[in-house]
C-alpha cells in the first residue's frame, strides 16, 4: 500500500527537481525527504530516484508515479470531502497558513466566526514568502493566505488549486504624529520626502519591491537609511521618530497607533491578497466554513485607505 503523505511528497520533489529545495518549501530536513522517499520507493517496489553523491533526480519509474499521484490525492481528498459533507458539519482539524501581517490583522475576526463550531480545530500558522503555495499543494495545509504585488499568482496557480481574491491592500505612508506632512490637511508631497531617513525590510522581501517601486517614484533619489524585519518593528521605529516608512495597509491592523498614515496619490502600488485551497478539498464542511470566515475577515479588515 503507497502512503499518501509519501506520495504528496513525491509530488513535491517532481516540481521542485531536488531534495533540498523540497526539504525548504515543505519545513523539512532534507535527511527526513530522503528518508521519506526511500520508503516510498520500498513500497513501491522499485527505485523511484536517481541517487548521486551530489544529486537525485526521478526514474521513468517516479515520474509516471508522480503523475499518477497527482490525480490519485485529488480522486481520494474529492472523495473525502464528498463524504464529509453528507453530514454539512464542519469537524477536524483545519491548517491554515499566512503571511504576517495577515495572520495578525484577520485571526480575531476568524476566531469569533469559527467559535459555533465546536467539532472544529482551527490552526493559523505563520510562514514565510512562497512557502504557503507549497505547504496546500503538498497537504501540509489546508488553506494558505498569499499576496502577490506582481499580478503573477493566478498564472502560476495550477488547475489543482481553487483561488479566492481577499481584498486589495494598498502601500501607505507612514510618518511620526508631529511629522508636518502627517497632517491630513496638508497636501502631501513626495519631493519633500527625499531627505528624510526611509525605512524598509531588507531586499528581496516582497514589501521591498513595493517599496524600491515607490521610492523610484520620489524626485531627489531617495535611499533607504535603515532595513529591519518585521513590520511591526518598523511601525514602532516610525512612532519613535527613528525615520518614516511605506507599509502594506493591513500591518496597519491591530499595529502601532502612535504613526500617521497618509495615502499616497497617483501611484498604484498595492498587493492583491488571496486564499488558496485544493479544488478537491474546499467542499468539506470545515474547509467550507473556513473559506467563509477568511473572507468575512478580510472584509472587516480591508485597508480603509485606498482600497
Amino acid at each position: 500500500m503507497l502512503d499518501l503523505r509519501r506520495l504528496r511528497l513525491l509530488c513535491e520533489f517532481a516540481r521542485r527537481g531536488s531534495i533540498a529545495a523540497t526539504a525548504a518549501a515543505l519545513g523539512y530536513t532534507p535527511s527526513a525527504v530522503s528518508q521519506q522517499l526511500a520508503a516510498l520507493e520500498r513500497e513501491a517496489g522499485t527505485a523511484l530516484l536517481d541517487r548521486t553523491a551530489r544529486s537525485a533526480e526521478l526514474t521513468d519509474a517516479g515520474r509516471r508515479l508522480a503523475l499518477r499521484a497527482e490525480s490519485i490525492l485529488d480522486m481520494v481528498e474529492a472523495a473525502e470531502a464528498e463524504l464529509a459533507a453528507e453530514s454539512g458539519v464542519p469537524s477536524g482539524r483545519v491548517v491554515v497558513t499566512a503571511f504576517a501581517s495577515a495572520a495578525v490583522a484577520f485571526a480575531p475576526a476568524i476566531a469569533r466566526s469559527l467559535a459555533d463550531h465546536s467539532q472544529l480545530t482551527f490552526v493559523l500558522r505563520q510562514t514565510s514568502p512562497g512557502a504557503g503555495l507549497a505547504q496546500v499543494r503538498s497537504g501540509e495545509a489546508d488553506i494558505a493566505l498569499v499576496d502577490d504585488w506582481t499580478g503573477a499568482l493566478p498564472t502560476q496557480a495550477s488547475p489543482t488549486l481553487q483561488l479566492i481574491h481577499l481584498c486589495r491592500d494598498p502601500l501607505v505612508l507612514v510618518l511620526p504624529p508631529w511629522h508636518p506632512m502627517a497632517d491630513p490637511d496638508e497636501p502631501l508631497d513626495l519631493r519633500r520626502l527625499s531627505d528624510e531617513p526611509w525605512m524598509a525590510a531588507p531586499p528581496g522581501e516582497p514589501s521591498r519591491q513595493a517599496v524600491d517601486r515607490l521610492l523610484e517614484a520620489v524626485p531627489g533619489e531617495p535611499t533607504v537609511a535603515w532595513e529591519f524585519e518585521g513590520m511591526h518593528t518598523l511601525l514602532n521605529l516610525v512612532a519613535r521618530g527613528i525615520g518614516i516608512a511605506a507599509l502594506p495597509a493591513l500591518a496597519l491592523v491591530g499595529g502601532d497607533s502612535r504613526v500617521a498614515v497618509r495615502e499616497i496619490p497617483d501611484l498604484d502600488v498595492v498587493r492583491e491578497v488571496y486564499a488558496v485551497a485544493r479544488a478537491s478539498s474546499v467542499r468539506r464542511p470545515s474547509v467550507a466554513v473556513t473559506l467563509r470566515a477568511i473572507y468575512a475577515a478580510a472584509q472587516e479588515a480591508a485597508p480603509p485607505v485606498g482600497s
